[in-house]
């Protein structure tokens, strides 16, 4: 049920205009009941019906119906005279950015201003432009009204489905051309990639130069001179020769224990000068004498990754199909609130 908010419409000023837009709405659905009668009316089997039932009302109707449409002026005067008020009104107050945009987004008012049987069925569409025009200065909630959560649940629902299976389509399309070998690839690599080359190769180098200079910090370093360590530590006792220094008499441990460690140093320290001295210029000479001869059509690592690919064109796929509204619904018939229970009775005094 709709209810008027007061201190919004205090607010908004539009206490006169709801006066109007209820005498307009009184106006219009007395206009557009007298139209389904007058159509009823001209019918052979409803003058039959009135005549023989109601003759009264036949004989003493008939003049107005003949007569109807110098009646249906009447209306049209008053609904074109409140139009050209609100559209002045409209232009005074710079309600759009161009006087014309008021008639151009009511064109129903105008097309149902015409005198004619199809044209004035547009009218009934100014009852939503007043209940549009309350809800917009939030006189009234729409949201609130079982009518409107109907209608919009039910649009979510075909735009949902409309979305999801253009979404689909459009998917399917992708996946083909990756499945034919779309020239969509090499275009990517040859006008998007390649002339980034020097931005990509530029940005690794400093990751890895800052890379360098965290692994030389005492304290930041100190994770992965660990892990260098027991990557050595666990190298060096699978090396039998290596091992064979513990069987050394005395000095045996104290060997490998240093030996273990300077190896531990100088992998450290290559890590760290190979990640400082690294440039774009180092990285660039790396692509072209070692990545640019490699062609992955030979590879059967191609196969995979285009598989990869198609196994997540069908995950995506599936998760737009999904039917979330059917969820919603079945979740909202789930949450449904049982009928209220008065668990105060009324005062047996006062019944």
């Amino acid at each position: 049920m709709l209810r008027i908010n007061r201190e919004n419409l205090r607010k908004s000023h539009q206490a006169p205009w709801l006066i109007v837009d209820i005498f307009m709405l009184v106006l219009l659905l007395i206009n557009l009941a007298w139209l389904v009668f007058d159509t009823l009316y001209s019918t052979a089997s409803m003058q039959n019906l009135l005549s023989e039932y109601l003759p009264a009302v036949y004989h003493g109707y008939k003049p107005v119906h003949e007569n109807f449409l110098l009646i249906d002026l009447v209306f049209i005067a008053i609904f074109l005279t409140e139009f050209c008020i609100r559209w002045i009104v409209s232009v005074v107050s710079k309600e759009h950015l161009r006087w014309y945009f008021f008639p151009v987004l009511h064109w129903y008012d105008i097309v149902g201003l015409i005198p004619l049987g199809f044209t004035r069925l547009f009218r009934f569409l100014r009852i939503f432009s007043i209940l549009h025009r309350l809800h917009k200065f939030e006189i009234i909630d729409l949201n609130r009204t079982r009518t409107y959560r109907f209608f919009a649940f039910y649009y979510d629902v075909f735009v949902e489905e409309l979305s999801d299976r253009i979404v689909v389509k459009i998917l399917a399309d992708i996946q083909q051309d990756v499945k034919k070998g779309s020239p969509l690839i090499d275009k990517i690599t040859s006008e998007v990639l390649a002339p980034r080359r020097p931005v990509l190769t530029q940005w690794v180098a400093g990751v890895m130069q800052h890379m360098g200079s965290t692994l030389s910090d005492n304290e930041q370093g100190s994770v992965i001179r660990d892990h260098v360590k027991q990557s050595v530590g666990k190298a060096v006792k699978n090396n039998q020769q290596f091992n064979n220094l513990s069987y050394l008499p005395v000095v045996g441990k104290s060997i490998e224990k240093t030996l273990e460690q300077t190896i531990t140093d100088i992998v450290t320290a290559s890590l760290i000068n190979l990640l400082s001295d690294v440039s774009d210029k180092r990285i660039n000479e790396f692509i072209q004498s070692g990545v640019q001869g490699y062609s992955p059509k030979t590879d059967a690592l191609d196969k995979e990754v285009l598989q990869v690919v198609d196994e997540c064109f069908d995950l995506v796929k599936a998760h737009v199909s999904q039917q979330r509204w059917k969820d919603h619904l079945s979740g909202k018939t789930r949450t449904m609130p049982m009928p209220e229970v008065n668990e105060h009775p009324a005062d047996p005094e006062k019944r």
